[in-house]
């Protein structure tokens, strides 16, 4: 049975969507995932105003997009079932490519600037307390088949509490990082290209040099320093199965996740007197307000402490 294919666009509208594109990964270095979500967006985007239109959609359409359109999209998508954040980012992808038609005179940017982005629920980070972040990192190796797998395992998640790294930098490292026992920092690349310096704690260095001991592939410096089973580039989804392990053993709540160990370094760090302004350079956090956040999670477990231990506390306003 033959199907038709639903043609959404013309082909120089489809023709600036790729330009955009690339223009996104190559001079923007934006990362994979948030490209394939905004070319998403905008694929649905212009699907909607095919209907909307009964036609495939062109660049005349685009040329002075109304808030009308884009109220229109959103409240279809929000039908969809779509959320906050969802609707959120593929308004930012909308206005992303508007921008970019408007550099070329294509296009006026008016009506999505004038577009309000939907509210977003406040999502707070979800640690986990210093005995349970000090046992993931004690125990991550416990499940694992085999001594060289165990001390990865242990090797990658001390990285990712001891220098707050998302497990996509940990992963990106190279064969010759960390080499050097006298090291005390070492530069990260995180999102967007941006590079930061992170402190080594001496843990950090010894669950790395341990791992380099055990590892039976050689560790080139044009190679991935974390390793698969079979010697390619170690997956964030085996360290998180290890996770998942570890999570039945020491039973933890399903929020420990790797990237809980992230905002565990941020959290503790907050919690001993660190500066955030610090937090935040350390993080590689490109906007303060995001870093705010660890601030609504200290003052939360801080008050739950003295509902916990003072004797008046259940009289509390």
């Amino acid at each position: 049975m033959s199907q038709t294919v639903l043609v959404h666009a013309t082909k120089p509208l489809l023709a600036e969507k790729a330009a955009w594109l690339t223009v996104l990964a190559e001079e923007r270095r934006t990362s994979r995932h948030t490209l394939a979500a905004y070319e998403r967006d905008l694929r649905q985007f212009l699907v909607f105003l095919t209907g909307y239109n009964a036609r495939p959609a062109d660049l005349g359409d685009l040329a002075d997009l109304k808030t009308a359109e884009l109220r229109g999209f959103l409240a279809a998508r929000r039908r969809d079932g779509a959320g906050a954040k969802t609707l959120g980012r593929g308004l930012a992808g909308i206005r992303s490519f508007i921008r970019h038609l408007e550099k070329k005179g294509l296009a006026s940017s008016a009506g999505a600037k004038a577009m309000r982005a939907p509210k977003q629920p406040r999502s707070l980070p979800r640690p986990l307390s210093i005995p349970d972040a000090k046992a993931v990192t004690e125990d991550a190796g416990a499940f694992a088949a085999e001594p060289w797998i165990a001390a990865r395992d242990v090797a990658v998640l001390t990285l990712l509490y001891g220098c707050g790294l998302r497990i996509s930098e940990a992963l990106a490292l190279p064969g010759d990082a960390l080499s050097d026992p006298t090291a005390r920092s070492m530069p990260i690349a995180g999102k967007g290209g941006k590079t930061r310096l992170v402190p080594l704690l001496p843990a950090v260095l010894e669950a790395v040099a341990e791992y380099r001991r055990l590892c039976p592939y050689a560790l080139h410096p044009n190679e991935a320093l974390f390793r698969g089973v079979r010697g390619g580039p170690l997956k964030p989804q085996i360290i998180q199965r290890a996770m998942a392990r570890l999570r039945g053993g020491l039973g933890l709540p399903e929020s420990a996740t790797p990237h809980a160990l992230r905002h565990s370094f941020a959290t503790h760090l907050l919690s001993a007197g660190g500066d955030l302004r610090t937090i935040q350079d350390l993080l590689g956090h490109a906007s303060l307000s995001t870093t705010q956040n660890y601030t609504a999670v200290d003052s939360a477990r801080l008050l739950s402490i003295y509902d916990g231990a003072h004797p008046r506390a259940r009289h509390r306003a």
